[in-house]
């Protein structure tokens, strides 16, 4: 997933780790998912399951946390507003090809807000408005996020161009959907760890350095995986037809 990350002379190797490990969970996933769903080769419910359900909540919320924690870091960093701008940029134009591209495979349940949109709208939210906040009340804003979808729904909420908002009485039909509330919460708890000063020496930690590369191509990897994933299963399955 994207990230406003600082410079590269003052990136972070275990942060870009942990992202790769998570990049490659995702693969994982949907390569399952692609499996189930695309070739019938499997009968998984992604969509009840637990076992998939449970995954997809920690698979997105390390994303947005990661993001927290590495946009906090370019803010200590000195990161400047043409770099974020820059990046943000990319994110918005993968976020549109996205939608378009979810359009043709499933015109039904296409995505209108999945986690690249959420991170056109969060970004920015960070950016200038979370990262003024002391900590505590960036994990008082945390719990609200996280709290609230759960005590409040109104049919307002229900249609495409208002279920972003995360406050729909009735989920999405759609691929993939990833509301402002809760999903916020984790990007501010990222945030939050960012200015933990225990922390700041695990940064220094080593890592694969494999790992560390990859971790540094998120956005890219996420355009990409899928459409290698479905050509090398479509392959399969001229050759086994």
């Amino acid at each position: 997933m994207p990230n406003s990350p600082p410079a590269h002379s003052q990136r972070h190797d275990l942060l870009d780790a942990l992202r790769a490990c998570w990049m490659l969970w995702m693969a994982v996933f949907h390569f399952c998912f692609d499996l189930a769903h695309i070739q019938h080769w499997v009968s998984w419910n992604f969509y009840r399951d637990p076992v998939w359900t449970i995954q997809r909540i920690f698979i997105l919320g390390g994303f947005l946390f990661w993001a927290g924690w590495g946009q906090g870091l370019a803010i200590e960093a000195g990161q400047s507003a043409q770099r974020f701008w820059r990046r943000w940029a990319q994110i918005a134009v993968a976020a549109m090809l996205v939608s378009l591209g979810s359009a043709v495979m499933f015109p039904k349940s296409w995505i209108s807000f999945g986690v690249l949109h959420a991170f056109v709208l969060l970004l920015p939210i960070v950016r200038w408005g979370a990262a003024r906040c002391p900590s505590w009340v960036l994990l008082l804003l945390a719990a609200a996020c996280a709290a609230l979808p759960l005590l409040v729904q109104h049919p307002v909420f229900d249609t495409r161009w208002t279920n972003w908002v995360g406050l729909s009485t009735r989920k999405p039909i759609t691929e993939d959907h990833v509301p402002l509330l809760p999903w916020a919460a984790p990007m501010l708890l990222g945030l939050v760890a960012a200015r933990v000063a225990a922390l700041k020496p695990l940064l220094g930690t080593a890592a694969p350095r494999a790992l560390v590369v990859l971790g540094r191509w998120p956005l890219t990897f996420y355009l990409l995986h899928q459409p290698i994933l479905l050509g090398a299963l479509a392959l399969v399955s001229m050759v086994r037809a």
